[in-house]
């Protein structure tokens, strides 16, 4: 594993970010990055489970 280039215009926050599981609203705090003007959620809100940085997985700001 290496380090390609450090992001200067990507920072962590933290978002209390609400889902829906099935009939369920749920939210919780939730570590994201901010990047581009989107936030990025780097673990799920529901068990906490790490997923990749990925535009793909971005919620508008």
């Amino acid at each position: 594993m290496r380090i390609l280039k450090e992001l200067d215009d990507a920072k962590l926050v933290i978002v209390d970010l609400e889902v829906r599981l099935g009939s369920e609203v749920r939210s919780a705090p939730t570590l994201c990055a901010k990047y581009k003007g989107k936030i990025i959620p780097l673990n799920t809100a529901h068990d906490g489970r790490p997923i990749l940085m990925k535009e793909e997985n971005s919620i508008e700001d």
